[in-house]
């Protein structure tokens, strides 16, 4: 099951022409290439979803894991869901617990629950590390997250 997107607004930003700036799939790759962010973000949606592309779930990860390292909090999410659920990536609980709790710092509400699963698969100690983990993630700019 593909995971949930963060909210109502995500879905219009990629729409019929799948890109959030309104422009082809080529212009968007070029931006996210470029190192923007919501195109990166956006990208990793139309992979995901085979918006526009053909679905390739490891694409998706890739332009998630770019926005997510420049603090975009629903690609953080939407990273961490993925490791949750081994989509593409080898399944995680301690990389999506720090991926995920990463988001919920950010304000992402939609990030507690699937945080909390993970939690709940981690022992104390790695609950732990994980916390140590999500908090140098933050002192890095998001680049030491894993």
């Amino acid at each position: 099951m593909k995971l949930l997107i963060s909210t109502f607004f995500t879905l219009l930003l990629i729409g019929s022409a799948g890109s959030s700036y309104g422009q082809d799939v080529e212009e968007t790759k070029l931006l996210a290439e470029q190192g923007d962010a919501l195109a990166q973000y956006t990208l990793g949606l139309m992979y995901y979803y085979g918006n526009d592309v053909p679905e390739n779930d490891a694409e998706a990860v890739k332009w998630y894991r770019l926005a997510a390292e420049q603090g975009h909090v629903n690609a953080q999410w939407n990273l961490g869901t993925m490791y949750g659920k081994g989509e593409s990536v080898p399944q995680n609980d301690l990389k999506a617990y720090v991926w995920l709790s990463v988001a919920v710092a950010q304000g992402s509400e939609d990030a507690k629950t699937n945080r909390d699963i993970a939690s709940e698969r981690l022992t104390r100690d790695q609950k732990a590390q994980g916390q140590e983990i999500a908090a140098k993630c933050f002192g890095s700019d998001y680049k030491d997250c894993e």
